[in-house]
Order: C-alpha cells, then structure tokens, then sequence
C-alpha cells in the first residue's frame, strides 16, 4: 500500500517500507498525481505542473519515460500503483492514504460536524497532519503558486477555527504555536487577534498591549494602514479588561491629601476654579478643563489647590487622583510622568499582570480608564509642561488642577489650560488666616502688633503659618514680643520678606536636639517622608531622644506629621535644612549611612518574618547608633513596606551612591520579594539590576548570581521569558564553583518554567535543585524544592507521587519552623487531594493551611483556602457550609486585586468546572 505525506518534507512509503525518491522532476510528478489520488491527471497537465507551461521539447515524451522511473523507484507494484488511462496517468489509491488530501476530508466533516467537540476534534486531527511547508524540497511552480497557497488558507482558516472553538470552551490554546504562525504570516491580522486572545485568556493582558502596539505600527509601515476592525475591538475589550475592578463597580481613588486647617481668604481664586465646573456641566462649552495655579515658593499653591479640591471633591463620583511631582525637590530628582502614570494604574486598581510594559501603552491605558469617568487630577508642584502633558486625561468629564512655580504656557497654548496667578495674600486675608490660627480674640487685643506680622511675613502663607505656630507655642507671649523677635529676624520691615529669615527665627527657637533632628531629617533623608526609627538612625541616638524633638517640630511647623508617626515638610524647608547641614553637620556621611542602614535591616527582619526563609545572606549588624524596627507580626511589617516603599527606592539609590553595595544588595533583594506582594511588578527589574550592578562592584559572584536570578523570575512575571532564561544563565556561570548557587539557580529556573507553563521543564528544573541542596546537606533548600517538585508531579498527573513529595516537604518544613512554607506546602497537599476526588482529606489540609496563612497576614492566601474549602463542603454534600466559607472568601476578596476571584475560579476549574462556576455564581448573591 503506497502513502503519500506532502505536508512537509517529501514521505513516500510502500507497505511500510520507506521509498527515497531522488530529488527532481520524480517528486514533482509524483506530487502532481498525489494531489488527485483515485483520479486521472491529463498528460498536459502533469507535463505543464512537472516542466513549466512555456516547456520546450516533446513534453509527452518527458511524462512517459518519468512515468517509467517514477515506477521503477516504488518499487514492483509501481505498473499498478501508476497506471496508464486514457489521455493521462492515475495514482491508484485511496485518498486517505495522500496527508494533504486526508486533511481536506477531516476539514469538510469539521465544517459538517454536529457540535462544537466534534469539530475541534476533526479540526485538531487535520491539523496535526501538518509537518511543515506543504510540498517542501519540490520544485513546481503549480505545486508553489497555486496548490500550496490554497493549502496554507485552509490550514490558517482550520487552526483559527480551533482556536476560537478552545477559548470558548475554556481551553488555553498554546501561546507560542500562535505567535510562530502569526510571525509566518505577519499582515494577516485574523491571526494576530487569536494571540492576543489567548493572551488575554491566560492572563496575560499586558504582554497582549503591547503586542498590539507592535502590530498597529508594523501595519502603519508595511501597509500605511489601521489595523482592522477586529484587532481594534480586541485592543479594546483588553482595555476594558485592564480596566475592570471590582464586580459591579469601579474602584474609586480618594487621593486628596488632607486640608490645611484654618484657610483664609483668596474668594478670587476659588471663584476662578469654581468656574471651571461650568465646563463640565455643559454649562459653558469650550470652556478649559485644565487649571494652573503658578505662583513664588510658600505662597500656597498647594493649600489652595487641595482646599478647594475637597470642597469640589462629590462633584467628581468618580475619584480623585493626586502626584506630587517634585519639580522643585531638594534633591533635584523630579518624578518622571511615567513613574506617575503607574502610581495612578495602581490607584485604578489595574493588576500588575495588566499592567502595560511600555510607557505609551500605559499611558494609553491610563487614558482609556479615564474615558466615560468624571474625575479630579490634582499635579502638585509640576517643574514644567513636559512633566504634565502625559498626565493629562483626554476623557471631557475630568479636570486638571497643576500648581508650579512656573506658568506653564506650554500648557497654555496647547491645552487651553486657564492659569491663574498666585500672589501673596493681601493684608485682610493674611489677618484672617492669622485670626483662623490664633483666634479673633488673641489677634483684636493687639491690631498694631498684628499689622506688623503681617506686614512682616509678606503676605506668604507659610511664614505665616509658622509665625502662627510659634504664637501657638508661646500661648502667653504677648503678640508684640513675638512682633520684636520676628523684626529681628527680618531687618527693616519694609523690604521684600526673604522666607528663609521666617525660618531663621522660627529655627533659632529651638533647643539643640530638636535643631539637629530638623537639619538631619529635613535635609538628608533620602525620601519625602521620615519615620521615628529613620530619624533616629539619622541623628544616631535611641528612638526615645527623637520623640520629644519631632514633637516640638511639628509644633513649630517645620516638620508635619502627616500620619501617627511619619514625618515631612515643605520643599522650601528641605532646602533650608541641607543649607544648614551643610554648616552644622560635619557627620553627614555617617548620618546617610546609618539611614540606609536602618532600610537594609529592618528590610530584611520584615522580609524574614513574612517569607520564612529566603534566598539572601545575612547582613552584618547594626551599626552603632542604627534604630532596627520591631515589628509585632506580618501584617505590621507589610504595614511598613507598604508606607516605606519610596523610602526604600530612594534608599537603594543612596546605597549606591555612598558605596554600600552590600547594602543595596540587601535592599534589592528585600524589594524583590515585596514589590510582587504589593502588585509593584513593573518595579522590579530596576531594583534588581541595581543589584547586579552592586554585586559586580564587590566582585562577589555570588552576589551576582543571586541578583541575575532574581532578575530572571522579576521579567518572567512581565513575559519576558528569553530574557529570563538568559539571566538564568549567567547566574548559573557566576555560581559555577559554589553549588548552593547553581541549586537556587535551579530552584529559580523551576520558578520561571511554572510562570511559563512549562510543567516538565519545571519538574526537571525542581529535581536539579532538590539533588544539589540533598549533596550539600542544606534542609532548608530541599525541603523548598522538594514541595514544588510534589507541586509539578501533582500538575503531571502523578498525585501519588505528589503527595509523597509534599508530605516529606512539610516534615522538614515543620522541623526547620520554616512557616511560610509549611503553608504553601498544605495548601499544595490539599490541592492534590481534591483534585484527586477526595475532599475530607483535602480539607483536613486545607484548615491547617490557612490558620497558618492568617497568621502570616497573607490575604489572597486566606481567600483562596475559604474558597478551596467551601469546594470541600460542596462535594462532600454541604451546600451550606460551601456558601457560608465562599461568602467569607468574597468579602476577602472585595478588598484585593480584582482579579483575583477570576484566578481563584481558574484554580477550582482544574479540579471540577461545575464547583468553579458555582463559587462564581456565589459572588453574585
């Protein structure tokens, strides 16, 4: 029986046995007649298919004696198998027996077939068929031209089919064999809008954005067109997918700082923002929707930007954002518009694995989020217009409020932004805001002495908020003698006022402890805000000997606390601070250095006590005069990442420039793991390579090789697989002569492998790991590797194996007091077992797993062990229970990532849809 495979390279056998044709017109001609196996080929067209239409010479005579070959080389049923018919030559088989036509036949049953499963497995059946490029390594213009090209558009037609049949029944097509294909055939967008559906199907919406944009501009190039109307609807159902929060709702930003107390005055002003509501009503068209309050340093731009921001704020349903941009830092590091397009995504509740890898799809999404949504955008402290343009919403219905030292009139022409001048306070008003602070009482008593204040403080809101507070201070000092003081301070009262003489008298008050905390703190913490413990670090003293100094600041006004605890002050005041720094100080170095000292510890204890063990050295301890942070339990140390994280960016930056790379090793690595718990993915690989750039510094391989792995698992979370793998691997060469380095760079490939999808890979990667950490004697190592080599078994099928693995895993775990991973470790049995069938062991695990997980303050862990045990009780019969334990899920789950409720429902799939979908429709009620 002769078979014929065309669908790739030439396969020819007869009776099983393979036949090698050699290459030239015998393939042709032998392709030519299989293409229309069973039937007679006329001799014209074989001769033009075989030679070529304009062929010369006696083409019957070339058909006759290549028949004869073609005879020979099959073999001695050749005569039958290629038989002679009136006016041409017939292949005499079965057409079942020719690939490219068996593939025609399972495609029309396919398009025949009575349901969806029918379909797709025809579909899938034809489609496995393929080997390659139909009729490869055969020479045919007519095989080339014509047949293949109808192939090609019936494969493509067939495998979107399967496809778009898979994502509707649930399935997850294969990523990569769509990416290949659609970089084959790189303008036919049917197949770019499968991948970016799959991608989205995996939850991998982000990658999917980005994609698009590639696609929108190779058309625009190649074709000088738009992508379809297809591609543009999935571009936006991604965004709208970005963009969804929690069920039935958006999320709602309330970013407003809090409002100054006792404001005075500028009824000009607020009436000038007032009217900019009329644009949104409708009331006045055309009217501009961005305002900018430009005015000098200390006259209130800001307080009279979040006055009235509160005062407008339920004119505005959908939220309020806010950045303090920093153009006029101390430190000169303004925020880039693109670090605040990601801190409004945060804000917009966008999940880390939606969030776009380049700054213009972000700033695209950001865009489309605010599109239908009527919503306030305060930008505080703007240093120009090209700082402000990518942060300004398109939709109508939002407004935009900048305050800059600088008029903005870029903002200006291009934008129609109405700017609004800010001058000092006249007098009235300063007498008011005075009266606010003071009391009517306090200020009426002594009218003349009152004009000289504020003729003294120039109209400037924060001289006089410090006058005020120095007033507030001394509640018995009369007005006049405070009047004596400040015209010291000030000279002749009839110049210009130069804030910092305000500050010189307000400074000069202080006793010499609290006068050196405000020039440590304002002027040399790396951050916009300072704790208690960082203060202390700074002065090197014990947190006791600050209290009573940032006490008697934030009475003075210098400082403000703007939470219990924490600590920051006006820009112009920093400036002040690192003047004075500079004078006082001669131990700033030694003062930066314990600051970031005091991150690095307390980073690593708060990182040890959430994650058990991790993959970082010890760092050496404290040095003298460095405050460590105690913490009570886990969900105080992710309190305190959570508020210091800028701190902690700035104190890595810090690190370099003084030259700690250990210690930025040590924050980096803290980082690491932090800024995925906090949904800070983007984030990551900067913090890493500042590692890797500190590890290469000390020359310590080691060091390298542990940030290169970290780096790797930071960009497999973004897609970024080959990235990944290649950092695996120079891990692995900086590890080469130290194997606890290659078992944790195998633990981290395992790591990138399960991100990726790739369970075998992954197992294969766990085994290496679980090898080398046994051959070293490291517990601890195996005991990790050894619950995810279970983990990967269970994933295979194997969940015998699987749950031999775990249980060993968790022996160790408990031996070791390693609870983080205990936890991971139960809940990975329980899994097992329900997917196993078997839901009273399952939740026999499944309660130690999550009292656990509770004490460690992990709340998507929590929330997914309730709705893993509410799948216990519904299987075991319960319908009750399953609700009451779903029910405390869901309300978990209101305050997490919107997402996650879709994660946990692709988590309960794999062990039974009815039970996932019943979890879903639980939400509901």
């Amino acid at each position: 029986m002769l078979t014929v495979d065309l669908l790739g390279p030439l396969r020819v056998s007869v009776g099983g046995r393979a036949v090698e044709l050699p290459a030239g017109r015998l393939r042709a001609l032998l392709a030519v007649l299989a293409m229309s196996a069973g039937h007679t080929v006329p001799l014209e067209r074989l001769s033009a298919a075989v030679w070529g239409a304009g062929a010369g010479g006696d083409q019957r005579a070339n058909v006759r004696t290549n028949i004869k070959r073609l005879r020979r080389a099959v073999g001695t049923a050749g005569e039958q198998l290629v038989a002679a018919r009136p006016g041409g030559y017939l292949l005499a088989v079965e057409p079942d027996r020719v690939d490219a036509l068996r593939f025609g036949r399972l495609l029309d049953e396919a398009a025949a077939a009575p349901d969806p499963a029918t379909e797709r497995s025809r579909l899938a059946a034809g489609l496995a068929l393929w080997r390659g490029v139909p009729f490869d390594g055969i020479r045919s213009d007519w095989l080339e031209l014509t047949v293949a090209p109808a192939l090609w558009e019936r494969y493509l037609t067939a495998f979107e089919r399967r496809i778009d049949l898979e994502l509707a029944g649930g399935s997850r097509p294969d990523a990569a064999e769509a990416a290949e294909l659609a970089e084959r055939h790189p303008l036919r967008e049917s197949l770019w809008v499968r991948l970016l559906r799959i991608l989205e199907a995996a939850g991998r919406p982000a990658e999917a954005l980005e994609l698009y944009e590639t696609i929108r501009r190779r058309l625009a190039d190649e074709l000088g067109a738009d992508p379809s109307l297809e591609l543009r609807q999935v571009h936006a159902d991604l965004l709208a997918h970005g963009a969804r929060t929690v069920p039935g709702g958006r999320a709602v930003p309330r970013q407003l700082p809090a409002a100054v107390e006792g404001f005075a005055g500028r009824e000009a002003e607020v009436a000038a923002l007032d009217a900019l509501l009329g644009a949104l009503d409708g009331r006045t068209p055309g009217s501009p929707r961005v305002a900018v309050i430009a005015g000098t340093a200390g006259v209130g731009k800001t307080t009279l930007a979040v006055h009235w921001a509160h005062r407008v704020a339920d004119r505005f349903p959908d939220g309020q954002l806010y950045a303090g941009l920093r153009g006029y830092d101390a430190s000169g590091e303004a925020v880039a518009p693109e670090a605040a397009i990601v801190e409004f995504l945060v804000a917009l509740q966008v999940p880390p694995h939606r969030l776009p890898a380049g700054a213009a799809a972000q700033a695209g999404l950001y865009r489309s989020l605010l599109a239908g949504r009527r919503m306030l955008v305060l930008l505080d402290n703007a240093r120009d217009a090209d700082q402000v343009a990518p942060l300004l919403p398109a939709a109508p219905g939002c407004l935009v409020v900048v305050t800059s030292r600088d008029h903005l009139a870029g903002l200006i022409m291009t934008y129609a932004a109405r700017p609004l001048a800010l001058d000092p306070l006249p007098p009235d008003e300063a007498r008011r805001l005075l009266a606010n602070r003071l009391g009517p009482d306090r200020i009426a008593a002594e009218p003349a002495v009152t004009e000289e204040i504020v003729r003294g403080c120039a109209g400037l809101p924060l001289a006089l908020a410090i006058v005020a507070a120095r007033a507030a201070i001394r509640p018995t000092l009369p007005l006049g003698a405070l009047a004596d003081e400040l015209r010291d301070a000030l000279g002749a009262l009839d110049r210009a006022v130069d804030v910092r003489a305000i500050f010189s008298w307000s400074y000069r008050t202080l006793d010499e402890p609290a006068a050196r905390v405000f020039r440590l703190v304002a002027g040399l913490h790396p951050g916009s805000e300072s704790t208690v413990a960082a203060a202390a670090s700074l002065a090197g003293v014990p947190e006791s000997q600050v209290r009573a100094p940032l006490a008697e600041l934030t009475r003075a006004t210098l400082l403000t606390e703007v939470a219990p605890g924490r600590y920051t002050c006006h820009d112009l005041l920093r400036s002040y601070a690192a003047e004075l720094c500079e004078t006082h100080d001669a131990d700033r170095t030694a003062a930066r250095r314990r600051v970031v000292d005091h991150y690095a510890q307390t980073a690593y204890a708060a990182t040890v006590l959430l994650h058990g063990h991790i993959d970082a050295a010890v760092p050496d301890p404290p040095a003298a005069g460095v405050c460590v942070t105690a913490f009570t339990g886990p969900d105080d140390a992710l309190a305190w990442f959570a508020a210091e994280r800028p701190a902690l960016h700035a104190a890595l930056t810090l690190a370099a420039d003084l030259g700690l790379d250990r210690h930025a090793c040590h924050l980096a690595r803290a980082l690491f793991d932090i800024l995925h718990r906090l949904g800070r993915w983007h984030d990551r690989p900067g913090t890493q390579q500042a590692a890797v750039a500190a590890a290469r510094r000390l020359r310590d391989p080691l060091e390298e090789a542990r940030a290169y792995r970290n780096l790797a698992v930071t960009l497999a979370d973004l897609g970024r697989f080959d990235d990944a793998h290649r950092n695996l691997d120079t891990a692995l060469d900086r590890s080469r002569d130290e194997p606890a380095g290659q078992a944790w760079t195998h633990y981290h490939r395992d790591l990138v492998y399960a991100i990726q999808g790739r369970e075998a890979d992954a197992l294969a990667a766990a085994l290496r790991a679980r090898d080398l950490f046994e051959r070293l004697g490291d517990d601890v190592g195996r005991a990790i590797a050894l619950t995810n080599c279970g983990w990967h078994q269970g994933r295979l099928g194997d969940r015998d194996r699987a749950v031999d693995l775990l249980e060993r895993a968790l022996v160790l775990h408990q031996k070791l007091g390693n609870r983080a991973h205990e936890a991971h470790t139960l809940s990975c049995l329980a899994d097992t077992r329900l997917q196993s069938g078997d839901p009273g062991r399952a939740a026999d695990y499944y309660r130690p797993s999550l009292d656990l997980f509770r004490e460690l303050g992990d709340r998507y862990a929590e929330a997914s062990l309730l709705a893993h045990l509410g799948a216990c009780h519904h299987l075991a019969g319960d319908p009750e229970a399953a609700r009451e334990q779903w029910r405390q899920a869901h309300t978990l789950l209101d305050d997490l990532d919107p997402d996650t409720a879709d994660q946990i429902h692709a988590q309960l799939s794999l062990t039974d849809r009815s039970i996932a979908d019943a979890f879903r429709r639980s939400q509901r009620r």
